[in-house]
């Protein structure tokens, strides 16, 4: 917990464009809110921008109370840009909303600052000028107009979500709660990313072409209240001697049963469960220190470098010393 008063503010501000697909909105913001439930070091402050203060979105519900658009935006401000529909009645009123969006964006948004899109919000991040060079993605239907709009960035098809730093996009609709569950977890934690998607009811999915979500959200896609608690002890301390007794206890289960439930809902058994904790525990102290081999292995629960080294190879193709020579040059 933190002290009062400690807590660190992170603006986010939803862009509202004419038109707007409402889960676009909706989906990406309750990932938000349960994010300020679950934890306390980083208060997400939400607010929603428009030209006008009040939009009709794509099923037909009206959206008011917009705050109008700020002539700057805070240094720490997270921009996410929603997604709408084509098929408008007045083409004409919407193109010259969307251009005065994308003028201001194109005047307020800084280079340190990060933009989110979600589904064809992508586009108008294209026609701010602010997709060039950059690695994206958007709705398979807008993937010509993304190319057309920003010739020279890298158009990524069949992906849910690509983080290329400070641009990081979508693929459609529901895949922006997919990319706001990643950038929870990056800018809290991983366990809270977990508890956002666990209290909301969806899988937390991965893709081998995506950029991976965190391996401490590996086995997560279920709903099974034991197998969740025996997880969540493991993740919380993945170096302590967890023996199928101990953790079996824990989940009020047998061990017969734990293990038989365990790899039904997780795909894991326990062993390779503990394994895959142990083995992204080593890699972030690895990226993050300058401990040798041995002494990471003593602090993650392995009973040597040899036994860490042999784990590691099962997960990751570059051995250990690779990875901190790419976490420096990332830092650099």
């Amino acid at each position: 917990m933190t002290t009062p008063g400690t807590a660190r503010t992170v603006p986010v501000i939803m862009v509202v464009p004419p038109h707007s697909l409402l889960l676009d909105i909706a989906g990406p913001m309750e990932v938000l809110r349960y994010a300020n439930q679950h934890q306390d070091a980083l208060t997400f402050a939400l607010h929603y921008v428009s030209p006008k203060p009040s939009q009709v979105t794509s099923i037909g519900l009206a959206l008011s109370g917009l705050e109008p658009l700020p002539d700057e935006l805070p240094d720490n401000a997270l921009l996410v840009v929603s997604g709408a529909t084509s098929a408008v009645p007045d083409p004409q009123e919407t193109a010259a909303e969307r251009a005065e969006l994308a003028r201001w964006m194109r005047r307020v948004v800084r280079p340190d600052m990060r933009i989110a899109s979600i589904c064809s919000g992508a586009l108008l991040v294209a026609e701010a000028g602010l997709m060039e060079g950059r690695a994206c993605t958007t709705h398979a239907d807008c993937i010509a107009d993304l190319r057309r709009l920003a010739p020279t960035a890298t158009v990524l098809e069949n992906r849910l979500y690509v983080d290329d730093g400070r641009i990081l996009s979508s693929a459609g609709i529901s895949t922006g709660i997919d990319l706001m569950l990643h950038i929870v977890a990056e800018m809290t934690s991983a366990p809270v990313a977990l508890a956002a998607a666990r209290k909301m009811v969806i899988y937390l999915r991965r893709n081998g072409s995506d950029p991976q979500i965190s391996p401490w959200l590996s086995g997560r896609n279920h709903v099974h209240p034991a197998i969740h608690a025996v997880q969540d002890a493991i993740m919380a301390d993945p170096a302590a001697d967890w023996s199928v007794a101990r953790l079996a206890g824990l989940g009020h289960l047998s061990e017969r049963h734990l293990s038989r439930l365990f790899r039904e809902h997780t795909g894991l058994s326990l062993i390779d469960y503990v394994n895959l904790m142990r083995v992204t525990l080593a890699r972030d102290i690895i990226r993050q220190s300058r401990l040798d081999l041995e002494n990471v292995a003593a602090r993650t629960g392995f009973a040597s470098a040899r036994h860490l080294r042999r784990i590691w190879r099962q997960h990751y193709d570059q051995p250990p010393s690779l990875a901190r020579e790419h976490a420096g040059r990332s830092s650099a």
